[in-house]
Formats: C-alpha cells, sequence, structure tokens
C-alpha cells in the first residue's frame, strides 16, 4: 500500500499536529486552514457545477477559506477516470494531479485496496452511517439520490413511465444515458437498474440491462452520445437517463424552455450513494482535508441538498430540525422513492465488473 504524502516543510508544527491527530480526536480546523493557506490550492476533478449544486459548493468553500485556488480539472470525467488521474500523477505535485475524488460507491473499496487513498476522518464522523463509510477512514458516503428519466415535452408529447416503455416506437433516436457504461458509475447504474426492471435479481441484473440495452440499441432508440442538459435542450437526446439529482438540476436551468419533465420508474428504481476520498498523492493533503472538513459540515452537507443531493447525514441534520423547510419543499414527493434499492458493494462491484467487460460485446455502441 502507498505511504502517505507528507506535508510540506513550511507548514508549522502546530499544523502537522492538527492533521496528523487520531482520527477520533477533534480537529483544529483553524490550524488546518493555515496548513492549507501554506499549500495554496486545492485540485478537485469531475465536479459539474450543476452536479449537486458544485458550482455553489465550491463557491461557498473559496468564499469560508481565502488564499486557497481551487483548481478544477476535467469537470465531465467519469469515476474510472478519476482513479486512472490518481494513476497516473503518482509522484506528480503539478496541477494535473488531483488531490480529492468523489466516485461511485464501487469504486471506493477498490481504490482503497490499491493503495490509491489515504484516510481522514472528519469531526463529523461519528454522524454518517457506519454502512456509508470505511470503518478506517479512507472513504465515506456523501450524498445519494435514484436513478431517473428526464424528458424534453416540447419534443415528446408522452413521457414513459417505465424502462420498458424506452422500447417503444415513439422514442426512436430518444434515449441516452449520462455517461459512458465503461467508465461512468452513474451509467454502470442506469444499465443495472434496467436489468432489475426486466425482473432479474440482484445477481442476473447486469447481464439483464446489457440485454435490454443491446435490444434497445438494435432498435435505433439509443442514442450512443453521453446525454447532458445542452443535448436534452436541443432536442439531439430528447430523454436522458441520470441520477434524480442531476436531472433536478438541468431541469431548473431550463428555466421553462424547453418543458422537461422528471419521471421516476415505476420499477428498477435504483438508489447509489456516491463516495468522497483523498489521494495518497495529494499534492495539497491539508487543502484536500480541510475540503472535506467543509463537505461534511452542516453548511456543505446543505449545499449538496440544494442541489437536490440528498446528503449523508441528512437524518442528522432533520433529526436537529437544520434543514430549512423550503428545501424539503423542492424534493421530489416521497412517494417516489418507496421502491429504491439500495445494491451493496458487493453487489456494485460484480455488475461493474461485467457492464464494464461486456459493453462492447452485448450492446455495441461507443459512448462519447
Amino acid at each position: 500500500m502507498s505511504i502517505k504524502k507528507s506535508l510540506g516543510a513550511s507548514v508549522s508544527v502546530l499544523a502537522v499536529l492538527a492533521v496528523s491527530a487520531p482520527a477520533f480526536a477533534q480537529v483544529d480546523l483553524d490550524a488546518l486552514y493555515e496548513a492549507a493557506k501554506e499549500e495554496g490550492q486545492l485540485t478537485t476533478i469531475a465536479l459539474p457545477h450543476n452536479w449537486c449544486a458544485y458550482g455553489d459548493v465550491i463557491a461557498g468553500f473559496k468564499a469560508k477559506y481565502p488564499g486557497i485556488t481551487v483548481n478544477e480539472l476535467n469537470p465531465d470525467a467519469g469515476s474510472a477516470d478519476e482513479i486512472e488521474a490518481i494513476k497516473a500523477n503518482q509522484g506528480n505535485m503539478g496541477p494535473q494531479a488531483p488531490d480529492v475524488i468523489d466516485v461511485g460507491l464501487s469504486f471506493g473499496p477498490a481504490a482503497k485496496a490499491d493503495g490509491l487513498i489515504q484516510p481522514y476522518k472528519v469531526s463529523t464522523w461519528d454522524t454518517i452511517p457506519d454502512d456509508a463509510k470505511d470503518a478506517d477512514g479512507y472513504w465515506y458516503g456523501d450524498y445519494y439520490g435514484v436513478m431517473a428519466m428526464l424528458v424534453n415535452k416540447d419534443i415528446l408529447d408522452t413521457s414513459p413511465t417505465d424502462w420498458a416503455d424506452l422500447a417503444n416506437d415513439e422514442y426512436a433516436n430518444a434515449v441516452a444515458l449520462a455517461g459512458d457504461p465503461r467508465a461512468s458509475a452513474q451509467a454502470i447504474q442506469s444499465v443495472y437498474a434496467a436489468g432489475l426492471a426486466s425482473g432479474a435479481d440482484a445477481d442476473g441484473a447486469a447481464e439483464a440491462g446489457l440485454k435490454f440495452f443491446g435490444d434497445l440499441n438494435a432498435k435505433g432508440n439509443f442514442v450512443p452520445v453521453i446525454g447532458k442538459a445542452a443535448s436534452l435542450a436541443q432536442g439531439t437526446t430528447p430523454i436522458v437517463v441520470a441520477w434524480d439529482y442531476n436531472l433536478l438540476a438541468w431541469r431548473d436551468s431550463f428555466e421553462g424552455n424547453p418543458l422537461a419533465e422528471i419521471v421516476v420508474p415505476q420499477n428498477g428504481v435504483v438508489a447509489g450513494v456516491y463516495v468522497q476520498a483523498i489521494s495518497a498523492y495529494a499534492p495539497h493533503p491539508n487543502a484536500a482535508k480541510l475540503w472535506m472538513e467543509y463537505l461534511y459540515s452542516d453548511e456543505g452537507q446543505l449545499g449538496w441538498l440544494a442541489g437536490y443531493c440528498h446528503p449523508i447525514r441528512f437524518n442528522d441534520l432533520a433529526a436537529k430540525g437544520a434543514i430549512p423547510q423550503e428545501m424539503l419543499d423542492a424534493l421530489p414527493p416521497a412517494a417516489a422513492y418507496e421502491k429504491a434499492v439500495f445494491p451493496s458493494i458487493e453487489q456494485q462491484n460484480a455488475a461493474k465488473e461485467v457492464i464494464t467487460s461486456q459493453w462492447d460485446s452485448v450492446v455495441g455502441a461507443n459512448v462519447e
């Protein structure tokens, strides 16, 4: 396993003690901030500004901690791309080396096993559910949502209500995924969800999902591009499958032009947790830890919720009345989530292996 990156020589002894303290100790945020300012920069990757309101979250971090530049790499990258960026930049202290990653749940344990991430427990560690974090602090859940569909109603009169509807004739050249299933956790879970909706069990959902998209592609309903807000608005991908929080943010950004509808399918409602981690080779380890402290503070968690992402500390925030009512009112009805299924890490790992390795042979669509 890789050794954690050491602190820079210019960092004070007090800061070293603060960031090197036992994981259960209360972090001295003032000392951590000073250490982060010595580094001067935080490098993120794969954080689109309209994903979980990351644009506002990043702005909030910079406003709270002036003196730290946020270097944003490849906002549209997928989880696999983030992992590859760490691997490709081992020992590189330059601007192309990410300090932190935000990846699908299945990528966390794999990154730990490969020695690509380092442990750090934030001050609010005890309020993160045990089943959503690595016991040693290598990775921890950040937010979750369910797989849904966004429909351009200016182009399509009728919206699908379930996965099977996507094969209808009226949806020719209409359906896109918001990522490449060979690299994107979001797209992988879309395929898995479609498999569950077809009646397959957890063990067979990946194969069934591949068959579903293979048939959809053969019929001509699948569009082999990465669906985005712009492609949906322009009509090149009138239906895009993605996490509900992304789609809700896209819908809001349209301001009614085009008219768009969110559909949580009747079956195959897959909920997905993403996780945060710090690169084992982070050039700015203190800035990375300060970033984590911000994300897991009440302020950071509510920042994600403003972008329709259910933060991992949602129950803790709700229990102490920290969530504004207008935020709760902006979320989809609770009934839409009643059938939600949370695949285990083992199930996600198995599905990822099948989908990434067999997409080309079974579906044959080069998504880009």
